[in-house]
């Protein structure tokens, strides 16, 4: 299946009949399988799918973390692939932000150092203005002096999300960002991240396992055996485990 392609020129990723092959001869592992993908700006876009499926791979290429065998990678109008490694690096400190399962915080740093690192970095102040806004968004005007260990897992999370904010990129890569959360914070981070794409016009794509972290999305990409296999717009959690479960009777079948 190809996931939707829109008309709108307002496309913040895309992959152009990808394919990523591991290895060669009997170890041979392929990947990704033809992918064709367009991402929308302003758009949150969760992507599940078994392991091995092919999703993880999928953003790592689109961010420019892993090449391809085969086809083309876009973020906006720039194409990714036979980029070199200082282009690479550019790309993905200016256009690319980064949310992982782990929070990735340096203990020495306050909140604040932490969120202004990749700026400072690259020798560039942030607007005072976005700042304050992305502040106000992840609710840590009161924690910015804070070390990360006088955080909660869910505030260190939100520090890791304004982190990949702060930068104004042109999409944000998120995978498995409450994997090592409660309850609780979990949803705290997943409510950030649905109320960033509204009110600050973000782009956010997620991998993960969650049902209910994916009905935060405004779409859902299903992958299986490295290619995309169903889509769920505007998704509930009930509707995705149900496409989960049909996705999964359909592999055990096939296998």
């Amino acid at each position: 299946m190809t996931a939707t392609i829109s008309t709108s020129t307002e496309i913040a990723a895309r992959a152009v009949n990808v394919h990523k092959v591991y290895g060669s001869g009997d170890a041979e592992v392929a990947a990704l399988r033809g992918v064709n993908v367009e991402l929308k700006k302003g758009q949150f876009t969760a992507v599940m799918g078994p392991s091995g499926s092919g999703k993880s791979t999928l953003m790592h290429c689109l961010a420019g973390l892993d090449t391809v065998t085969q086809g083309e990678v876009y973020v906006a109008d720039v194409q990714v692939t036979g980029m070199k490694d200082k282009e690479l690096t550019r790309l993905r400190r200016d256009r690319i932000g980064f949310i992982f399962q782990q929070f990735n915080l340096l203990p020495t740093l306050t909140a604040e150092e932490n969120i202004l690192l990749p700026l400072a970095i690259a020798g560039r102040k942030p607007s005072q203005d976005w700042f304050e806004r992305v502040i106000e968004t992840v609710g840590l005007q009161n924690r910015l002096k804070h070390r990360p260990t006088e955080l909660s897992g869910g505030q260190q999370q939100r520090v890791a999300c304004a982190r990949a904010l702060v930068s104004q990129p042109e999409v944000i890569f998120a995978d498995e960002p409450t994997g090592n959360l409660d309850s609780q914070s979990g949803t705290e981070v997943l409510k950030f991240l649905r109320h960033s794409v509204r009110t600050l016009g973000q782009t956010i794509v997620m991998v993960t396992h969650d049902p209910n972290a994916a009905s935060y999305a405004d779409r859902v990409l299903f992958f299986a055996d490295g290619q995309v296999v169903s889509e769920l717009f505007e998704p509930t959690a009930e509707a995705v485990l149900d496409t989960m479960k049909k996705i999964d009777t359909r592999e055990k079948v096939a296998s």
